[in-house]
């Protein structure tokens, strides 16, 4: 299955660069495009699980490091749960040895 990063940026400006054990994430965002957190959120969970599901569907077992990452940006979105205006920036996708691709 091909990987893939993706960039994003918190709202606090702080960059991370997050694991996809497939290209399906590039169905749920845009590069250079800004979400709502929690629109940002619902649309982490979709792709991941999905990435996560198509793991299982080939080699039997979830993809722990999916939901790994998914765990951490649950954990890093809960920081800014209480600001109605944090808006999370998908800033890049990462493919093949970190070769930007668009």
């Amino acid at each position: 299955m091909p990987e893939m990063r993706f960039v994003i940026v918190w709202p606090d400006g702080q960059r991370e660069s997050c694991y996809s054990p497939s290209l399906v994430v590039r169905d749920y965002f845009s590069e250079g495009e800004t979400y709502p957190l929690g629109d940002f959120m619902e649309r982490s969970r979709a792709a991941l699980g999905t990435a996560s599901e198509r793991v299982r569907a080939k080699y039997g077992r979830p993809c722990s490091l999916a939901l790994g990452q998914l765990a951490r940006l649950e954990s890093t979105a809960a920081r800014f749960g209480g600001d109605p205006d944090a808006r999370v920036a998908c800033e890049t996708f990462l493919l093949d040895n970190w070769e930007t691709r668009s």
